[in-house]
C-alpha cells in the first residue's frame, strides 16, 4: 500500500520558501506500481473530493495558503541512453530527476545539446510543462516525446513533440491538460555532434575566457557562472527564478517602444512579433532591489521576486501586482507571471 501523509509540510518543497501545508500527500517513487498506486488513491474514501496537485521540484510555484488537497510528489528516478543513429542520441529520463543533475549526467556521457540549460532549477518532468529555456535554447528543440499517466483513469499516454504544442514558456500541459496528467518520463533527442549555441554575447565571452575552443562542458560552465552571478541561490534566499515572462508584442509596438526608449533590448520572436526584456522594463520602473514587507525584487536581477524571510503567498501576490501595474503604467506593456499558483 502506498503511504499517505497528512498535514504535509510544503515549505521545504517550494524554492520560494513559502510556509504552507497540504492536507494529504504521497511520494511516487516506483514506476512499476504507478497504475496500482493511482487506483488506490482514486478509491480511497478519505481522499474523495480532494483536488490532486502534482509537485516536482517546486521551483516554479507560488503557494497561496494551506491546501486541502492531495499532493503527488513526483520522485521517479532513472536515466538511460535508449538509442543512437548517425545524427542523434536518444536519452530517457524519469520525471522526478533533478534537471541540472540530469544535464550534467548527459555531459558525463559525452553528450551535448542541453548545456545551455545548465543550473535551471526543478525536475525533468516539469521541463516540458514550462518549455524551459535559457541563453538561446528552449527544451522543445530537444524533446522527442513525453510519457504520461492520466490521473483520472491511470491510462498511459505518450505525446510526441508536435502534440505538446510548445510555445514560449507554454505547452499543452499548461493548457487543456493542466492538472490532469502525471509526467512520468521525457525522451530527449540530442545531436550526435556538438554545435556550440553562443548567440548570447555574455555566454560567448564567458566561454572564450574558459577555453580557446568551445566544448559542451565549457558552455555549461559558462552558463553556470553567469547564472550564479546574476540569480539568487534558493538555499540562501527564497525565489522562483525568473518571475515574469519576457513579453511578446507586435513589431509596431516594439518599434514605438524602442523609439521612445533606445536602450530597450528587443529580440526576434517569430513573424511580425518581437520579444522585450522584462527585466529591463522592471528595472526602469525602480523595482530592482525594492521590497514590500518580506517580499521584493532581487537587487542583482530585477526579474527575480524573492522572499526575504517569512513571506506568504499574499506578500508575493502584492509585489507581483505592483510590478505589473508600474510596467503597464510606464510602458503600456502587460507582464505575465511564469510560476504556477496554488491558491
Amino acid at each position: 500500500m502506498l503511504p499517505i501523509a497528512t498535514a504535509f509540510d510544503l515549505t521545504p518543497h517550494n524554492t520560494l520558501g513559502l510556509r504552507a501545508t497540504a492536507s494529504h500527500a504521497v511520494r511516487l517513487q516506483r514506476a512499476d506500481s504507478l497504475a496500482a498506486d493511482l487506483h488506490q488513491l482514486r478509491t480511497d474514501p478519505a481522499l474523495a473530493g480532494l483536488p490532486w496537485l502534482v509537485l516536482g521540484g517546486g521551483s516554479n510555484l507560488v503557494i497561496g495558503h494551506d491546501l486541502r488537497a492531495l499532493v503527488l510528489k513526483n520522485e521517479l528516478l532513472g536515466r538511460t541512453i535508449t538509442a543512437r543513429d548517425n545524427d542523434h542520441v536518444f536519452v530517457r529520463a524519469m520525471g522526478g530527476e533533478n534537471w541540472h543533475d540530469f544535464v550534467m549526467w548527459t555531459l558525463e556521457q559525452g553528450l551535448s545539446g542541453l548545456e545551455n540549460l545548465a543550473l535551471i532549477p526543478g525536475c525533468v518532468g516539469a521541463s516540458p510543462v514550462q518549455n524551459i529555456g535559457a541563453y538561446g535554447l528552449e527544451v522543445m528543440e530537444r524533446i522527442w516525446q513525453v510519457e504520461t499517466l492520466d490521473l483520472a483513469t491511470g491510462a498511459p499516454r505518450v505525446f510526441s513533440a508536435e502534440e505538446c504544442r510548445f510555445s514560449y514558456r507554454d505547452s499543452i500541459f499548461k493548457q487543456e491538460w493542466a492538472g490532469r496528467l502525471l509526467i512520468t518520463a521525457v525522451v530527449f533527442r540530442l545531436p550526435a555532434r556538438f554545435e556550440a549555441r553562443l548567440g548570447y554575447g555574455e555566454v560567448a565571452r564567458e566561454v572564450a575566457e574558459l577555453t580557446p575552443t568551445p566544448t559542451p562542458r565549457g558552455v555549461a560552465e559558462a552558463v553556470i557562472r553567469i547564472r550564479r552571478a546574476k540569480l539568487p541561490d534558493p538555499a540562501q534566499i527564497g525565489n522562483a527564478g525568473s518571475f515574469f515572462k519576457n513579453p511578446v508584442v507586435p513589431d509596431g509596438s516594439a518599434a514605438a517602444l524602442k523609439n521612445s526608449h533606445p536602450a530597450l533590448p528587443v529580440y526576434e520572436a517569430g513573424p511580425g512579433m518581437k520579444k522585450l526584456a522584462a527585466g529591463w522594463l522592471i528595472d526602469q520602473t525602480g523595482w530592482k532591489g525594492k521590497r514590500l514587507g518580506p517580499a521584493g525584487m532581487y537587487e542583482k536581477q530585477a526579474l527575480c521576486l524573492v522572499n526575504h524571510g517569512g513571506a506568504t503567498g499574499d506578500d508575493v501576490a502584492r509585489v507581483s501586482k505592483a510590478v505589473q501595474a508600474d510596467v503597464l503604467r510606464i510602458f503600456g506593456v502587460t507582464l505575465e507571471t511564469e510560476p504556477v499558483t496554488w491558491a
